[in-house]
């Protein structure tokens, strides 16, 4: 209670703040980012939140104010008549998503400078209140009738301020009392990590102590926060007597959750490819995720691996998977959800599809588990985005009237009443993990037949005015003779060759890991013949693609490199794919008159075809060719971002060899070892070479062949 014993409120815009129980202290922050974070919400509106995230580069900063932090909550089916309270509500992340949702929002956070936070930026609301203080003085007068309950990224601080040998059972007792009917008809919603997540065994530190392998030894120095695996939680939910829970997979994280599994929906073999996200902090990569999470998803074990855990008591939701992309422009911005509907297909606007849903590594429709009909639909996540599902409507009408009497089926889809749209679950396998079967087994002959019968199907009355431009291999279903084309959202109503279409799934299925290369080295080099000219048609197509896809703003990928956290790759291990890409990146600054600075550089994995790379026996090759339009002054070449030897093969600026050495045409902060070598025994390893000796043209092009290993540190340490 405040000092003097008096009710207080503040009204920040339609938002109430409620003071009653404040200590008059805020007795943790994380220091000075939390005034920054202050100003920005007082003098900026959310849309402006992408572009300053962007120009601060700052993990709390991303942390604490990126739109993708709803995604934990926005799919969980809220209504408007609902209560919600949200235990530890911080910055307002997760609140405006709530606010939206829901009839009334109850917060309760310690820190008034991070409830002023949250008051500022969700300031339109009117349904919204937040009660600064501890939660076991404020839980005394709070209803019990709430229909959710939230603790997203709180439950495992509860030893902190929950005064008994066994705080995280108490904890949820407590929480149980405040739901409608006691638990009975209202939800507690729990997201956590997972103690024995795989991105731990991988390399990542433990989010809260920030060392490694912490949560793994089951943390032998306690800080007071712990977190659990599956069972730990069990155990919590049948110490309260718990007769109904949930288990969702928030991936890659609950903190930026892309898609959320469940046990009825785990995730197929090849979809978990986004593990390199590590925003706060370097980590080490030890192996492979995706291709570990393969042999998990084949195991059966995906829920013992998960890097989050939603934790649902409660009734069970209706929804059974759900995959966000807005990482994109507002014009693209989705979300698909996989849900069982209680009243049946036929009352959302679609009939037939699978009996069961799919377990894990197995088909869609996997074994009949007695459920109803799954839904698959379609929303848009801005109002900027409905057009779009309005396109995929039409795009279903114009390919279902191609491919009419071929051996290719498009998926069945209806408008649903609020503006989405419901599509059958198809049954069968992807045709990508068939593709991937085949390679398992060096059955090259197979994955011959099978491409051969790919672009025999897809090329039905080619130049009917109609392209599905991403018929991919993990967007067809096979079963049996039947071919469903279970997702058609960038078709145009244009002629692209068969040909085109066909190369650019080759080469997406290539990018997904490093052993498919083989596979389509094999098709280009025999039965599907590729001309140069033809290669960099689709290239361009798809950059053109991916910039009207991303629109002005930055990727989460692009962004995780801006921070600029290192990867720490003691293996030397070749790790393919577009979220991979950040492992060893080279960084490059230009200087055009002012210096160099933040602003003016760019990760080598932005410049698509600049960079190619080989890694062998823990160090990499790396060749790039840059074009840079006007004058440079410099330009200076981040190898790697920690200790490492450097072996520079080549430079060459517009076909004239640069010197190694030299004062006022080479410089570096390592160690020159000979001509060429250098040895960086510290972090931020750079050369640069000064240009002003050198003639300009319009196009100037900048080549740099390198040999990157990473040192030591016991021999990093001797070169101090």
């Amino acid at each position: 209670m405040s000092g003097m014993g008096v009710i207080m409120k503040e009204k920040i815009g339609n938002i109430t703040l409620d003071y009653e129980y404040y200590p008059g202290e805020d007795l943790y922050s994380d220091g000075d980012v939390e005034e920054e974070i202050l100003e920005i919400v007082k003098n900026y509106g959310k849309e402006e939140f992408p572009r300053i995230i962007e120009e601060r580069a700052s993990w709390p900063v991303l942390y604490h104010l990126s739109p993708f932090r709803e995604n934990i909550v926005d799919w969980i089916p809220i209504e408007k008549e609902m209560k919600v309270l949200e235990v530890g509500s911080g910055c307002g992340a997760i609140t405006g998503a709530l606010a939206k949702k829901a009839g009334s929002v109850t917060c309760i956070d310690l820190s008034k400078k991070r409830s002023l936070i949250n008051a500022y930026r969700n300031a339109e609301y009117d349904n919204v209140t937040i009660h600064v203080g501890n939660f076991q003085d404020i839980e005394k007068v709070l209803d019990t009738d709430f229909d959710y309950i939230f603790l997203i990224g709180v439950f495992e601080y509860a030893q902190g301020y929950i005064g008994t040998d066994k705080p995280y059972e108490r904890f949820m007792e407590i929480l149980l009392k405040h739901l409608k009917g006691e638990g009975a008809d209202g939800r507690l919603v729990i997201a956590i990590e997972n103690k024995f997540g795989l991105k731990y065994w991988a390399g990542c530190k433990e989010d809260h102590q920030g060392l490694y392998f912490s949560g793994l030894e089951d943390y032998p120095e306690d800080t007071g926060v712990r977190t659990f695996t599956r069972n730990g939680l069990e155990r919590i939910c049948k110490a309260n007597r718990c007769e109904e829970y949930s288990f969702y997979y928030p991936y890659p994280d609950y903190k930026f959750m892309t898609s959320v599994y469940s046990d009825e929906y785990l995730p197929r073999l090849g979809e978990l490819c986004t593990n390199i996200r590590n925003f706060d902090r370097s980590r080490l990569l030890l192996f492979d995720e995706k291709n570990v999470f393969d042999t998990i998803i084949k195991e059966g074990l995906f829920p013992l691996y998960a890097n989050s855990y939603c934790l649902v008591v409660g009734k069970p939701l209706s929804v059974k998977f759900s995959k966000y992309s807005n990482d994109r422009s507002p014009e693209y911005a989705i979300r698909t959800d996989i849900r069982l509907p209680e009243s049946g297909p036929e009352q959302a606007g679609i009939s037939g599809g699978g009996k069961a849903l799919k377990t894990a590594g197995g088909a869609a429709g996997g074994e009949n588990l007695g459920l109803p009909d799954p839904v698959v639909e379609k929303r848009a996540c801005s109002p900027k985005a409905q057009t779009h599902i309005e396109a995929m409507e039409k795009a279903h009408e114009l390919l279902v009237k191609r491919y009419e009497g071929s051996a290719l089926s498009v998926n069945e889809c209806r408008k649903m009443p609020e503006g989405g749209l419901a599509f059958a679950f198809a049954k069968g396998r992807t045709l990508e993990e068939l593709f991937d079967e085949l390679l398992d087994r060096q059955d090259f002959e197979g994955i011959e037949k099978l491409f051969g019968e790919y672009v025999r199907r897809i090329g039905y009355r080619e130049g009917a005015g109609v392209t599905d431009y991403d018929l991919i291999f993990s967007n067809i279903l096979v079963e049996g003779d039947r071919w469903t084309v279970i997702d058609y959202e960038w078709t145009v109503q244009e002629d692209i060759p068969v040909k085109e279409v066909a190369y650019r799934a080759l080469y997406c299925y290539a990018l997904g890991a490093a052993k498919r290369k083989k596979a389509e080295e094999r098709l280009l080099s025999g039965i599907f013949p590729v001309s140069e000219e033809e290669r960099e048609r689709v290239l361009e197509r798809e950059k053109e693609m991916q910039k009207k896809i991303a629109g002005e703003r930055m990727s989460l990928g692009l962004l995780r490199n801006l921070i600029g956290n290192p990867v720490l790759n003691p293996l030397g291990l070749s790790v393919e794919g577009a979220e991979e890409s950040g492992v060893n990146l080279v960084q490059v600054y230009e200087d055009t008159g002012d210096g160099f600075s933040e602003a003016n550089s760019f990760m080598l994995n932005e410049k698509k075809g600049a960079l190619k790379k080989q890694a062998e026996k823990g160090r990499e090759n790396i060749t790039f060719t840059l074009h840079f339009a006007g004058e440079r002054k410099a330009v200076r070449i981040d190898p790697d971002h920690g200790p490492c030897l450097v072996t520079i093969e080549n430079a060459f600026w517009n076909g004239q060899k640069l010197p190694l050495k030299g004062r006022g045409k080479f410089a570096t902060n390592g160690k020159a070892l000979n001509d060429g070598v250098l040895a960086f025994p510290k972090e931020d390893p750079n050369f640069t070479f000064y240009l002003k000796h050198l003639p300009m043209k319009e196009d100037n092009i900048l080549e740099v062949s390198m040999n990157v290993a990473v040192l030591p540190e016991s021999i990093a340490g001797r070169m101090v």
